[in-house]
């Protein structure tokens, strides 16, 4: 690999690393070397970027190949009636109630009751 090219997968392996110690929760990153500048067959050019399926931003690092990373933020500390789901299309993060994903789930100290105990009301200790 030329000076170069060692220069910029450096550059790309730093950026990602920054990037996720940043965050509020690890993102996954990866890089592939046989990879082409291309998707949805339109050609990038070094240094352009492009949304993969998933939330995923990948960068041309042409000519030494392709680094991707998420780009969404998943929260990490929740109440285990909750779950975190991820719209396609917005990559929007949301934590919604495992029992009714349709309804938010707001972990806090006054949201700490299991929703599954239902008419009980019951206090998680915690």
């Amino acid at each position: 690999m030329d000076p170069m090219a060692r220069h910029i997968t450096l550059m790309f392996f730093m950026a990602c690393l920054v990037w996720t110690i940043c965050s509020a929760a690890p993102m996954q990153c990866h890089f592939n070397s046989q990879a082409l500048c291309e998707h949805d067959g339109k050609q990038y050019s070094m240094g352009e970027s492009w949304m993969e399926q998933g939330c995923v931003q990948c960068t041309c690092l042409h000519p030494v190949g392709v680094g991707c990373c998420e780009t969404v933020h998943r929260p990490v500390d929740f109440p285990p009636w909750c779950e975190v789901r991820v719209e396609s299309l917005t990559c929007q993060v949301m934590l919604v109630l495992t029992s009714d994903p349709r309804l938010p789930c707001i972990p806090g100290e006054d949201n700490n009751v299991d929703p599954r105990h239902g008419a009980l009301n019951m206090k998680l200790e915690g």
